[in-house]
């Protein structure tokens, strides 16, 4: 008789089960904390806000410049790859072109060489045309080895020419992935920061644009003194002696006012990074891309040494930068919602400076 108990159920435990199950109860605990988080939300006051915006913006910030650096380097690598891709395809023609040849030159030794040399020479109707052959044909012997040659010398040169593009295939690849990655940080730093001032009053709201981008009115934490601080610093005039940083700072001042948007370099709209290199470009200096090499680009400078010019850096990470233009201010580019403008180089603690050369 058949037994009608229903069979005994496995526990969730162990192996792939329990792991799913683990990563289920785990997604639905962060589920939770956010919306957690998301309800606690409008309890913080307009202070804690522009803190955690703060907070948003600076790691945003981070992510632009490591996203510029996977930027620069798979640029690098698309730019490498086509110049390989290129070379192998003019090396495949000349390649072409000599197997042509040396099958033509092989083919007319294969029809005159049919007969031997004594039967050629009494059938010839000019015996001395007969000789001028046969010379050439040992002359053609020695040509045919060196083509023979060259045609294998160029088969190993265009074979290594594809193993390299196939290498930077991959290094195109990762830099690619490696962008894709920067962006979603930037892009969910920047869209989480948005939300959190979208709960701010149009007063809390205003308030918080007119402290933060062109500096704050006191100096900031960590950062040193000997520079002026908070807006009563006038901007400082224009160097006009004709030099290359003279040049870049104008060019600065020319970008005053134009939009921060992250990753771009110009010319309707730069990112901090972004503005420095542009700036001494016009000034005929090549700068690299990002925060951290510009800062090793030139010849460090002590805070107390600062000239119209300089590159100015900020925070731990190296991750903000600015065109320092004398009287103890800078031309940067902010952050994203600011414009290029002015600012006190106290109002975002110190990480260095560097002197383009």
């Amino acid at each position: 008789m058949a037994s009608h108990r229903k069979p005994r159920q496995r526990p969730l435990c162990g192996g792939p089960v329990r792991t799913a199950a683990t990563l289920a109860l785990a997604g639905a605990a962060t589920t939770t904390a956010f919306e957690g988080t998301s309800q606690a939300e409008p309890q913080l006051g307009p202070a804690q806000v522009r803190a955690e915006v703060d907070r948003l913006y600076g790691e945003a910030e981070a992510a632009t410049e490591r996203y510029n650096g996977a930027k620069e380097k798979a640029d690098a690598a698309e730019r490498s790859l086509n110049g390989l891709r290129d070379e192998a395809a003019r090396r495949t023609d000349r390649l072409n072109t000599a197997r042509n040849a040396l099958g033509s030159l092989a083919a007319g030794q294969y029809r005159s060489g049919g007969l031997g040399p004594a039967l050629q020479l009494a059938m010839a109707t000019d015996p001395q045309d007969y000789l001028d052959r046969a010379g050439f044909l040992a002359r053609a012997g020695d040509r045919t080895a060196a083509e023979v040659s060259s045609v294998r010398r160029g088969l190993d040169e265009v074979g290594a020419l594809r193993e390299k593009a196939a290498g930077k295939v991959a290094e195109l690849r990762a830099g690619q992935d490696e962008l894709a990655a920067q962006k979603a940080v930037v892009e969910d730093r920047l869209n989480t920061a948005k939300r959190l001032l979208d709960r701010l009053t149009a007063e809390e709201r205003a308030a918080y644009e007119a402290a933060s981008g062109g500096g704050a009115t006191t100096p900031a934490a960590g950062a040193g003194a000997g520079a002026a601080a908070g807006p009563a610093a006038r901007p400082a005039p224009v160097p006009s002696d004709g030099s290359r940083a003279a040049r870049a700072v104008a060019f600065a001042h020319g970008a005053i006012g134009k939009p921060y948007v992250w990753g771009a370099t110009g010319p309707g709209s730069y990112d901090c990074s972004g503005l420095t290199q542009a700036a001494w470009r016009a000034a005929g200096v090549s700068l690299p891309r990002t925060t951290y090499t510009q800062i090793n680009a030139g010849r460090r400078v002590s805070r107390d040494a600062l000239a119209p010019g300089d590159l100015v850096f900020f925070y731990s990470g190296v991750t903000h930068v600015g065109l320092y233009v004398g009287g103890g201010q800078m031309i940067h580019a902010p952050r994203p919602g600011s414009t290029v403008r002015l600012a006190p180089v106290d109002s975002m603690p110190w990480a260095g400076a560097s002197r383009p050369a």
